[in-house]
């Protein structure tokens, strides 16, 4: 066994306790608490709490209370510029659907120790490391941050946000404006809360969406098959190998994203873990935020806050996946992204959701009804490097969810706090592609000495 093995402290040793729960509220709310409907984006969102975890090395002033009472401080200054992260989500009781109540009910700080030093920790598997640990989820908050120090002085700070709030892009602003108070520097952003996005005056969409998406029920979401796919795990991948991905997507003159480029090379990975006996086809997902879009290209949504988010799926045969090239899949990609990624699709969609309210509404491949799935999000513009509080840059940022069942795999990339192009890769996955992964040569499971402890 490797001495790096032996200092993994098993997840039965590694234990955390909470010491201190407070309810942090806005110094300035509004002076009278007001509701804010949710969009037709935020209601294909769902509710489900998602978590970004960041961790860092014991800070210079070795004072744990003032790390976090300056994180409160700091906290309640930003929450009166993202008031509805202060807030609490309710269903309204004409419409059946959910709505925020700006009431500065507050966010939840959770303060929790561990015996346990930062280079004892698994990186890697994260089944035993993350939940009800060093991430736990109250639902009453629809924003709260769990601070955890470890024996050696190091912290983790777990930021948990109800999905109904925002995606990727608005937790990232959060954040980020989170760290620029903090510093004490001004804000880049000035959140738009206006949820303008809203379907037309006379709904219409393309037939193709009634393919994709569907209303549902909470039992079908509880009862959905998990195919086993519940291995969370943790990658990172060199920036010579997305280098040289996106050199082999990148044919004909035509460069492909890296994201593209990773997208097909993963696929390729993937037809490996299936069983070719039950299955000739498999799909890839890809999330896609539309802000650029509906902005028609000039920034005009960059600081609203909210969803705006779709899915693009694309199916190939696992034949001409194992024949085609990287090139030629990256292409498949491509045109399966270019889809969605457009105005048109986002306002159909937004019509499409406005003819099935109230309900819940999914993309119909999520449910794990068909075949084979993997849905890969981009987060190389979320805030990694950049989460300094003051105390230091993070070694390791990434997104984790504590969801209990899930229908497809998942990857989320992001760039990793190297800061060398380097990405730090999130994954959920069945156990046929975890065992790919784990003999693939690009993919490395993240370790201490990937954060140089």
């Amino acid at each position: 066994m490797s001495d790096f093995l032996k200092n993994i402290a098993a997840p039965e040793n590694f234990l955390v306790k909470v010491s201190k729960k407070s309810v942090v509220k806005a110094l300035n709310p509004p002076e009278e608490p007001f509701s804010i409907t949710l969009s037709n984006l935020d209601l294909l969102s769902g509710r489900f709490p998602v978590t970004y975890l960041y961790f860092y090395r014991k800070p210079e002033s070795d004072n744990f209370k003032a790390f976090v009472d300056a994180l409160k401080s700091s906290l309640a200054q930003i929450l009166d510029h993202y008031y509805p992260f202060a807030g609490q989500i309710v269903q309204n009781p004409k419409t059946s659907e959910p709505e925020i109540i700006c009431d500065n009910n507050g966010a939840l700080i959770i303060e929790a120790h561990t015996n346990t030093p930062l280079k004892s920790v698994d990186f890697y598997d994260l089944n035993g490391t993350l939940q009800d640990k060093v991430v736990s989820v109250e639902p009453d908050f629809p924003t709260q941050i769990q601070v955890t120090e470890y024996s050696c002085g190091g912290v983790s700070i777990a930021f948990t946000f109800d999905h109904a709030l925002g995606d990727a892009t608005s937790f990232g602003k959060f954040i980020a404006s989170w760290c620029e108070m903090a510093q004490k520097k001004p804000l880049s952003c000035i959140p738009d809360h206006s949820r303008h996005l809203r379907a037309r005056s006379s709904p219409k969409y393309q037939p193709s969406l009634d393919q994709n998406f569907m209303r549902c029920t909470m039992e079908e979401i509880q009862n959905m098959p998990m195919n086993h796919i519940s291995l969370k795990r943790l990658y990172h991948i060199k920036a010579s190998s997305i280098n040289m991905l996106q050199k082999l997507a990148s044919g004909n003159g035509v460069k492909k994203t890296k994201i593209e480029a990773f997208s097909a090379y993963v696929w390729k990975v993937m037809i490996g873990s299936i069983d070719q006996r039950l299955h000739e086809k498999c799909k890839m997902g890809w999330l896609v935020d539309g802000r650029e879009r509906m902005g028609r290209g000039e920034n005009l949504m960059s600081n609203y806050i909210g969803n705006v988010l779709s899915v693009a799926f694309g199916e190939a045969s696992i034949q001409e996946l194992k024949e085609g090239s990287i090139s030629d899949i990256a292409n498949t990609v491509h045109e399966a992204i270019s889809e969605v990624n457009n105005e048109a699709h986002f306002l159909d969609l937004i019509d499409w959701i406005e003819c099935h309210r109230p309900g819940l509404m999914l993309a119909k491949a999520v449910l794990g009804e068909e075949v084979p799935t993997l849905v890969v999000s981009s987060g190389h513009r979320f805030p990694v490097t950049e989460v300094d509080f003051g105390f230091g840059n993070p070694l390791l940022g990434t997104v984790y969810t504590s969801i209990p069942r899930v229908g497809v795999g998942y990857m989320n990339q992001r760039l990793s706090a190297k800061g060398d192009g380097s990405w730090t890769v999130s994954a959920i996955l069945w156990p046929q592609l975890e065992e790919a992964l784990h003999n693939d040569p690009i993919f490395h499971p993240v370790s201490v000495s990937h954060l140089e402890l």
